[in-house]
């Protein structure tokens, strides 16, 4: 009598996990349904420009942001950099000096400077500029000058490279279009344009009157000739 209790019990417990086993079942099911159904979310590229001047680097941007964004792939540390590219260089002839811009290249980069030679010779170098630079003003300019402009770039493996380096310079080397230097011609100053054009006006000024007074007044002084006028022939009678 005491085996039918037991053997009834053992049943109802067999009967209820069967029960909860169908219960969680199909919560399992949606559960593992909600994981299959998410997607991970788009790659966001961060917002970073190679030429935008004061240019926070990459991996700053990937910490600030609340997701992590995509940077632009970049060379080994372990290489120098590649050149930068050479952009506008607006020149401004009242103050003889121009403003440079150029664009960062894809490697590690820790400092830039600007190199200008004006015909041949060392050139002269600029100040060392952070990784965040793109912009750089050259100063002292002459007008009517012809300059070769060059961007470097440097981390700690070594520098980039400049057209002609090793050899006559890049004022003598072919300058590629998309490279790191380019030439630089400054017009002569307006004031200078005008100052120009009052001489030669004044010089011709001078010119005009000095022969003027010799057609009027030298030439009676020396005698010369006049020409005779021819006679006039007598009228005829009626």
């Amino acid at each position: 009598m005491l085996g039918v209790p037991c053997f009834l019990w053992l049943l109802a417990v067999a009967f209820s996990l069967v029960l909860r086993a169908q219960h969680l079942a199909p919560q399992d099911s949606e559960e593992e349904g909600d994981e299959i159904t998410r997607s991970p979310l788009p790659a966001v590229l961060c917002d970073y420009d190679r030429c935008r001047h004061l240019q926070v680097p990459c991996k700053e941007l990937q910490r600030a942001g609340p997701t992590a964004c995509l940077c632009p792939g970049l060379s080994s540390p372990a290489q120098p950099p590649a050149p930068p590219r050479l952009g506008e260089v607006h020149v401004v002839a009242e103050d003889g000096s121009a403003v440079v811009h150029w664009c960062a290249p894809s490697s590690p980069v820790h400092q830039y400077w600007l190199l200008l030679w004006e015909g041949s010779g060392p050139p002269q170098k600029g100040p060392l500029l952070n990784s965040t630079f793109r912009r750089a003003e050259l100063k002292g300019l002459k007008p009517g000058g012809a300059y070769v402009v060059c961007v470097v770039a440097a981390n700690a493996a070594g520098v980039s490279s400049v057209p002609g380096e090793g050899g006559e310079g890049p004022e003598g080397a072919d300058l590629p279009a998309f490279g790191p230097c380019g030439r630089v011609a400054v017009p002569l100053r307006p004031r200078s344009l005008v100052h120009a054009a009052v001489g030669v006006g004044a010089a011709l000024a001078l010119l005009s009157c000095g022969a003027l007074v010799w057609h009027f007044c030298l030439r009676q002084r020396c005698g010369c000739p006049r020409r005779a006028r021819p006679a006039t022939p007598p009228a005829a009678g009626l």
